[in-house]
C-alpha cells in the first residue's frame, strides 16, 4: 500500500469527499490510517495532550516530535504537519526553512499553516519551491487574542467578503486545500463553489470538499467538544470505567489473578 499524493487529494475537487482527521500518536495514527485520506498532526496537540489552554506555545520541536509518530503509525493516509505560531509569520524566508525541516524531518507530504490574504506571499514561495501548502481561514486559532476568543466567524453579511477574499487569495497563491473553520454555513458552501482547491470544513457545511474534526472530540475523550463535532464514541467514558474497576480489583486483591503472575519452573527449595 501506498500513500496518497497532493495530486490525487486535488482530483476529489467537486467528486468523492475527503476524510480528514487529527493524529498525534503513532498508536491513533495506526487506528485511524485505514479511513482516512488525510492525517493532520494539528497544533491542537497542545491543547488535547497538553492540556495547554490555546495553540499558541506549542513549538517546532514538538509538531516535528509528533510528526514523525504519525507517520511512522501510518501507510496510506497523506499526513500533514501544522506549522505552530511563531515559524513561519515572519518572512517567506523564515517559512520555508521551518517547513522545509518539518517536511525532511518528519516524512510529511505536506504543511498547514494559518491566514489569508496576508500569507498569500509565503504560500506562493512555498509552492514555488516544492513544498505543498493547506492554508487555514475563518476561525484561526493562532489569532485567537486578535479575534477575542473562539469565536464563529461569518455570521453576519458585512463579514462575509473578507473571508471569502482570504480563501480565493490562498488558493490562487497555490494552496492545494484551504481549511474554513467555524463560519456561518452559507459561507463555507460559497467559499467551496467559489475556489479551484480543496476545501475541508471543521464547522463548515456539508457542501465543503472534506471534512475534518480533532479526533479526541469525536470519540469522547472529554465531556465537553464544539458544536460542530458529533460524537461518534465514548472513549472518555470507557476508559474511566476500566480505571474504576481495575482500582476496586487492585484494592479488594482481585488483581493480578492466577492469569496474572508468574510461576516457578521447578518448585523453590524448602531453604
Amino acid at each position: 500500500m501506498r500513500r496518497l499524493t497532493v495530486p490525487e487529494i486535488q482530483a476529489r475537487k467537486g467528486r468523492e469527499p475527503v476524510v480528514c482527521l487529527t493524529a498525534y500518536t503513532a498508536p491513533m495514527a495506526k487506528l485511524l490510517d485505514p479511513h482516512t485520506d488525510i492525517l493532520l498532526v494539528g497544533d491542537s496537540v497542545g491543547m488535547v495532550l497538553y492540556g495547554m489552554d490555546t495553540t499558541l506555545g506549542v513549538d517546532l520541536e514538538t509538531m516535528i516530535r509528533h510528526g514523525q509518530a504519525v507517520v511512522r503509525g501510518s501507510v496510506r493516509s497523506l499526513v500533514i504537519i501544522d506549522m505552530p505560531f511563531g515559524s513561519y509569520e515572519e518572512s517567506p524566508a523564515q517559512a520555508f526553512r521551518n517547513c522545509a525541516r518539518a517536511l525532511a524531518e518528519t516524512g510529511a507530504q505536506a504543511i498547514k499553516l494559518e491566514g489569508g490574504r496576508r500569507m498569500a506571499e509565503t504560500i506562493a514561495f512555498l509552492s514555488e519551491r516544492g513544498i505543498p501548502v493547506m492554508a487555514h481561514v475563518g476561525l484561526t486559532p493562532q489569532a485567537v487574542h486578535r479575534i477575542g476568543g473562539f469565536k464563529t466567524q461569518g455570521r453576519q453579511d458585512k463579514d462575509w467578503q473578507p473571508i471569502l477574499d482570504d480563501a480565493k487569495a490562498v488558493a490562487e497563491a497555490g494552496a492545494f486545500a484551504t481549511v474554513v473553520e467555524a463560519v456561518a454555513e452559507p459561507l463555507a458552501a460559497k467559499i467551496t463553489h467559489s475556489v479551484p482547491n480543496i476545501v475541508i470544513g471543521i464547522g463548515g457545511s456539508p457542501e465543503c470538499d472534506g471534512q475534518i474534526v480533532v479526533s479526541e472530540d469525536m470519540l469522547g475523550f472529554d465531556a465537553w467538544a464544539p458544536r460542530f463535532v458529533k460524537r461518534y464514541a465514548d472513549i472518555g467514558g470507557a476508559i474511566s470505567a476500566a480505571a474504576e474497576t481495575y482500582a476496586a480489583e487492585v484494592k479488594s486483591r482481585q488483581f493480578p489473578g492466577p492469569e496474572n503472575i508468574f510461576t516457578m519452573k521447578e518448585k523453590p527449595s524448602k531453604s
